[in-house]
C-alpha cells in the first residue's frame, strides 16, 4: 500500500485554504528577501544568514544557542534523540504531535516510548504528571524526558498558561527529567496569552519554533536550548540529513516572518474567532471554542461524516481537515481575510443544508 500523497485535483480550484497554516505562501516582501540573501555553506557554518537567524531566535527564546532545521518534525526528533537514549521513557499528552502525527519517529529513530498522559484539551497538570512518574527500578525504562506541546494543536489550539508550564517544569527537574517544547505555534500562544517566548519556554530544556505555518515561510524551524545541548544535537542534525548547504535563502525568508508577520497572528485569532461564531449558527455543527488560530468542529449533527463534510466544503472551494470521525478543523492563517472568513461560513452553510 502506498503512503505517498495523493496528487492534489487542480481542476476544481480551491479559493479558500483553512486546511492548515501550511498553507502559507511566501509574500512578494518575502521572497525579494531571500533573494537578496547573503549565503554560503550552513552546514560548513558559513552562512551569515543562518547565523543571523539562529542567533535571533536564541535570544528571542531565552537560550544559549540555536540550530536552523528543514521542519519542526525534525527538530522533536534531533531534541529526544539528543535528550533520551533507546529504551527511554517520554512522557506526553496523549494528543501530542510526537505521538500520532511524526510517523512513529520517536521508536523509530530514538529508539524510545511515550507514555501518554490525559488532560482536557491537549494540556495536562503538575499532578498528572507527578503521578506518572515512577520510583526508579531496573524493571522499569528510565523516565529521562517531559514533552509539551504549545499551543496544544488536537486540544484546540490551547494555550498552555506560563504558571501551569511552571508547575509542570519543576515537577520534571525535581524528578531528574529534562523539559522538551514543541513550540510549532509558540509565538501564537505569546500573541494570545500577552507573555514573551522567552517567559513563556524559560523553564524549558530545548524549545523550537516553526516558521512554516502562521509566519508564512516556506520551509524552516529553530531549535533552541544550550550549548552543550545544541553542540549535542548537531550530530544528529547531520544524522538525519538536515543539515544544508545555501539555507541562508530559507533563513531570510524566517528572519523576514519575525520582522513582518508576528503582528499578524493576532489578526489570524481575530479571524478564528470570527469564523468560529459564524459556523456556531449553522444547524447540525457543534464549535469549540477557539483560543488562537484553530477552530475545531463537530459534524455530526449534520448528519455527514467530517470527511464527507469537508469533501463537499473541497467541491465549493473550501479546504479543512479532518481529525476523526465527527471532528474537523479550520485553520486561520495570513492568507485568509475577513472577508473570506464570511465566505467561508455563507459555503459551509449551504453545505450542512444540503446534508
Amino acid at each position: 500500500m502506498s503512503h505517498a500523497p495523493k496528487r492534489f485535483d487542480f481542476s476544481v480550484p480551491v479559493r479558500i485554504h483553512l486546511s492548515s497554516d501550511t498553507q502559507t505562501k511566501p509574500t512578494p516582501g518575502m521572497k525579494e528577501a531571500m533573494m537578496r540573501a547573503e549565503v554560503g555553506d550552513e552546514q560548513a557554518g558559513s552562512d551569515p544568514s543562518v547565523w543571523e537567524l539562529c542567533d535571533r531566535v536564541a535570544a528571542l527564546l531565552g537560550k544559549e544557542a540555536a540550530m536552523f532545521l528543514p521542519s519542526g518534525t525534525m527538530c522533536n526528533q534531533v531534541a529526544l534523540a539528543t535528550h533520551c537514549r533507546p529504551g527511554d521513557e517520554i512522557l506526553a499528552h496523549e494528543d501530542a504531535h510526537i505521538q500520532g502525527t511524526e510517523g512513529g519517529g520517536p521508536g523509530a529513530i530514538a529508539g524510545v516510548m511515550v507514555k501518554g498522559l490525559a488532560g482536557a484539551r491537549g494540556v495536562y497538570s503538575a499532578e498528572t504528571l507527578e503521578e506518572a512518574i515512577r520510583p526508579v527500578s531496573r524493571y522499569s525504562p528510565p523516565q529521562t524526558l517531559v514533552e509539551v506541546e504549545q499551543t496544544a494543536n488536537k486540544g484546540g489550539g490551547t494555550c498552555w498558561s506560563v504558571e501551569g508550564l511552571d508547575a509542570v517544569a519543576e515537577v520534571a527537574h525535581r524528578h531528574g527529567m529534562v523539559v522538551h517544547m514543541d513550540g510549532a505555534r509558540l509565538l501564537n500562544a505569546a500573541v494570545a496569552l500577552d507573555r514573551s517566548a522567552a517567559e513563556i519556554s524559560k523553564n524549558c530544556d530545548s524549545v523550537w519554533l516553526d516558521f512554516t505555518k502562521g509566519l508564512g515561510a516556506p520551509l524552516g524551524a529553530v531549535l533552541a536550548g544550550s550549548s552543550d545541548f545544541i553542540g549535542e544535537a548537531w550530530r544528529w542534525k547531520q544524522r538525519l540529513g538536515g543539515s544544508m548547504r545555501q539555507g541562508g535563502m530559507n533563513a531570510a525568508a524566517c528572519t523576514y516572518a519575525l520582522d513582518h508577520h508576528v503582528e499578524k497572528l493576532a489578526e489570524d485569532h481575530v479571524n478564528a474567532a470570527a469564523l468560529a461564531r459564524g459556523m456556531g449558527a449553522i444547524p447540525g455543527i457543534a464549535v469549540e471554542d477557539p483560543e488562537t488560530n484553530l477552530v475545531f468542529f463537530d459534524t455530526k449533527g449534520t448528519g455527514m461524516t467530517a470527511a464527507a463534510f469537508a469533501a463537499k466544503l473541497r467541491g465549493l472551494g473550501v479546504s479543512v481537515s479532518v481529525s476523526d470521525t465527527w471532528r474537523a478543523r479550520a485553520c486561520l492563517h495570513l492568507d485568509v481575510t475577513a472577508a473570506m472568513v464570511d465566505e467561508a461560513v455563507a459555503i459551509m452553510r449551504a453545505a450542512a443544508a444540503a446534508g
